[in-house]
């Protein structure tokens, strides 16, 4: 139906502000639909929910890594006036477990904690302060358990076991694979370096935590409204988890305040469900503050690495050794996929035809590791091309010639053996860097330090796989509507999280349906009214559902001319056109408006849906079915190639990015401005991983706790950039696109930490980078 639900919070349609005008086309830029409202504050967040006879909702967390639970005292916190009820695991009736792969992580802890920040008890209070001031009363007795901190120690026979049930141990899930003559090749190699390498956790510290409101309909429906990268898998979830009926659960997403991952998996989600169930009709809210963000939310994982990498006296590359262990905390949480994405990743984007490569993903009592922007692949990145400048540097050669000698071209396979058969634009990224004045002019930039200063210029190759993998498959599904007063409504089951693929959504259906911006309306996921469209993730989400807008534009686009060809008695369709609010017969000069064209339609034809299923890779990657379904190997790869140009002062060992560099190859661009931002925000989260953002644990107990402490990077730390695209066409995109969102944030630590080494001679093995201890380093050599 035309009309919109008597709430206009739950199911609000976005139209366009009237900024905008003209038809818009591909290729050009374009304003953002959502611009205006969120930096005038008139965009509305999950956060930014206060209804009338509000409840507020809040965890008691554990505050230990592992104890086992003997008794949870809320007598006292039940007595207190103004709170409604407090729960514990008694209380949910499902299977009390959620998780993505696989489902480990209890909504309320039963008998176990295993880590700090798990939720034992749920209090429903009248306000935030009451709601303090009793989760204070409650009393946790819980008995101490010793804690495993180290991935590597969680390996051993003698460590504690966190899941009784897992076949594994506190293995969560590993991968081994060979190609060609695997390590034997390292005998034939004239030079090796080695190396290893340590990655920190990062914290995703979005402006908006974690949030969301829920409650229960009066037909029993139970609405969740969260600030979430996956409204239709937390459906999934939550009803599992709370024993409901799939039917009577609807997830609604608004835009959220910043996501990077962090909100890809349950967060609030469940224990909203929960505490709307005990609320009596009420409205729920809970919003986590930044410390119980910091300590309950999912951080990028931290990582061990070992390198080894064999060539040839001519720099031709010929074994590869990886080793790497990963640190997913207590539960699994998409962590065997980050895995996996690191595996596939850990050698770059360079031929190398023999290679033996181990991943371990293993659970510890430290914070969760979850999905963040660049997936695995920051990580292995960073290890990764710092080999790349120890080897150039072992064979007096260019770092950029190097790469340029070994970069993967079409119909190459990548270092985990799947052929590459779409569009590859490395070489032509790296050729450009290689005539961009920064590096043509590095060495007179370099002499020109001041005093107590050095400088250096560090080079990065990229490559991020697109999409799920070979087995869950990556759809979308777009629908349209044509509104009775001739507008058209673009339901989009993905989550804009901020990288706009929202805004490009209505560049797409504008430049197919001739119409300019304020013709479009835009639903927002929503499970009861928009359709399944994955998660917001993988690089993906323009690619996927992108494509299926093009179908169902396309689709809408031929039954708008035949009806319209019908109703004016013209020859065929061919002879009609669309334009502005109308359909224009090209041989008599006639018009029908767009809304005049609704009144004749049924409410059928007004509607069209399309699904789109992204391709996959058709190699058999020699590696267990189980790893498989995590995601390994990828078709589609976007590419880049990085420049940081560097100043380390010597006196205290701080680094300034002066200036950066980024050249990609991310299809074809869609919307230039659009690109540029998602590549200048990629940059700059990635130089925070590389410089500052330096997280804290001790014994599985965060120290980080707040943002005056955990240091990100302000618009006095990011440099100028340089963004610059190479073009190429992928045939499966949509227009020629490929995924943008995370290929920016991987190549700053790599280009960084190389520039350092050049600048100073000092190659550090851990990071961030941060002034005290590049001067520690500094002063050892």
């Amino acid at each position: 139906m035309d009309t919109i639900h008597d709430d206009p919070y739950l199911t609000k349609v976005r139209g366009w502000d009237g900024r905008a005008s003209g038809v818009p086309e591909i290729g050009t830029s374009f304003p953002r639909a959502d611009a205006w409202a969120k930096v005038t504050g008139t965009e509305k967040y999950a956060a930014d929910y206060y209804g009338s006879d509000l409840v507020w909702a809040g965890a008691k967390r554990a505050g230990v890594p592992h104890a086992r639970v003997k008794a949870i005292h809320a007598e006292a916190a039940r007595r207190m006036p103004g709170v409604l009820t407090v729960l514990t695991h008694a209380d949910v009736k499902g299977t009390n477990r959620q998780g993505v792969v696989r489902k480990d992580q209890p909504v309320l802890v039963e008998t176990l904690v295993r880590h700090a920040g798990d939720a034992v008890a749920l209090i429903l209070a009248e306000d935030r302060e009451t709601l303090k001031r009793a989760l204070e009363e409650v009393v946790l007795d819980l008995e101490p358990l010793p804690g495993v901190f180290d991935p590597e120690e969680a390996l051993k026979p003698q460590a504690p076991i966190l899941h009784e049930d897992h076949p594994t141990g506190n293995l969560l899930l590993q991968a081994d694979l060979e190609t060609g003559e695997g390590m034997g090749a390292f005998s034939a190699c004239d030079v090796e370096v080695a190396s290893d390498f340590q990655t920190p956790w990062q914290e995703h510290a979005y402006l908006e935590t974690e949030v969301g409101w829920a409650r229960v309909e009066p037909d029993r429906t139970l609405v969740i409204v969260a600030s979430t990268q996956t409204p239709f898998r937390d459906r999934s979830e939550v009803t599992e988890a709370l024993g409901l009926d799939i039917q009577k659960v609807r997830v609604v997403a608004p835009f959220p305040g910043g996501a990077f991952g962090g909100k890809d998996g349950i967060t609030v989600q469940t224990l909203l469900g929960l505490a709307a169930l005990h609320a009596g009709g009420r409205p729920v809210k809970m919003v986590w503050d930044r410390e119980e963000s910091f300590v309950a939310g999912t951080k990028r994982h931290p990582a061990r690495f070992h390198y080894r990498l064999g060539a040839t006296k001519d720099g031709v590359l010929k074994a590869l050794q990886v080793r790497m262990v990963l640190d997913t905390g207590p539960y699994d949480h998409l962590g065997g996929v980050v895995m996996t994405l690191a595996l596939e990743h850990a050698g770059g984007p360079y031929r190398i035809p023999n290679t033996s490569l181990s991943a371990r993903c293993v659970y510890t009592n430290n914070p969760i590791g979850g999905a963040f922007r660049a997936f695995g692949v920051a990580q292995a990145a960073g290890g990764m091309e710092q080999m790349m400048d120890l080897l150039a540097r072992r064979l007096d050669m260019d770092p950029v010639e190097i790469r340029l000698r070994n970069v993967l071209r079409k119909g190459d396979r990548t270092p985990i053996g799947v052929t590459l058969q779409h569009s590859i634009g490395m070489e032509e990224c790296l050729t450009a860097l290689r005539s961009h004045p920064l590096y043509l002019e590095r060495e007179k930039w370099k002499a020109e330090a001041g005093p107590f200063k050095r400088r250096g210029v560090g080079a990065a190759a990229l490559m991020h796989a697109i999409g799920y993998g070979p087995v869950v498959p990556d759809v979308a599904n777009a629908k349209l509507r044509l509104t009775r007063e001739g507008r058209i409504r673009v339901y989009s089951g993905v989550v804009d999280m901020g990288q706009g693929n929202a805004a490009t959504c209505f560049q797409i259906a504008g430049s197919i349906l001739s119409q300019p911006p304020d013709a479009f309306e835009l639903v927002l996921p929503d499970t009861e009214r928009t359709l399944p469209s994955g998660s917001a993730a993988a690089s993906r989400c323009t690619y996927t559902f992108g494509n299926a807008l093009i179908g169902a534009c396309e689709a809408l686009k031929q039954r708008l001319l035949e009806k319209a060809a019908d109703l004016l008695m013209a020859g065929s369709a061919a002879e009609m056109a669309l334009a502005p609010g109308k359909v224009h017969h090209l041989v008599s000069g006639r018009e029908i408006p767009l809304a005049g064209l609704a009144s004749f339609m049924a409410e059928s034809e007004k509607t069209i849906t399309h699904r789109f299923r992204a391709p996959t890779a058709p190699d058999r990657i020699a590696v267990s079915e189980e790893v498989r379904i995590h995601g390994l190997g990828h078709a589609v790869f976007s590419y880049a190639a990085h420049l940081a140009c560097v100043e380390v002062d010597e006196l205290t060992g701080a680094v300034d990015v002066r200036h950066y560099l980024s050249i990609s190859d991310c299809g074809r661009v869609i919307n230039p401005q659009a690109y540029e931002q998602q590549i200048q925000g990629g940059v700059a989260q990635g130089l925070g991983y590389a410089l500052m953002e330096d997280f804290q644990v001790r014994d599985g107990q965060v120290e980080t706790r707040d943002l005056a402490t955990y240091i990100l990077p302000t618009a006095m730390d990011v440099p100028d950039m340089d963004v610059e695209a190479v073009q190429t066409h992928e045939t499966t995109g949509p227009f020629g696109l490929k995924g943008v969102g995370e290929i920016g944030t991987s190549g700053p630590v790599p280009a960084i930490a190389n520039a350092v080494a050049d600048a100073v001679g000092v190659r550090l093995p851990c990071w961030p980078l941060t002034a005290e201890r590049v001067l520690e380093a500094m002063e050892r050599i």
